[in-house]
């Protein structure tokens, strides 16, 4: 995964699926696409890249609760 850009890691949806992730914190929303499996830690659903993260307001605390749209 590429940290610089908008990518994250899902257990199942297929590469290249595009999602859009929403901060519940604070309601900010990236469209990040798919191109890693993971996260392998026990109640994650996904794994944001450092770029996404930092858009979202997050990087610092490292991790969130989210909301998780595909279509």
């Amino acid at each position: 995964m590429n940290p610089a850009a908008m990518t994250a890691a899902h257990r199942t949806l297929p590469f290249g699926t595009k999602v859009q992730v929403t901060n519940s914190g604070n309601g900010r929303s990236v469209t990040v696409r798919i191109n890693d499996r993971g996260p392998f830690i026990k109640g994650r659903i996904i794994d944001l890249s450092k770029a996404a993260a930092r858009e979202l307001g997050f990087l610092r605390a490292g991790h969130t609760r989210i909301c998780l749209e595909h279509g």
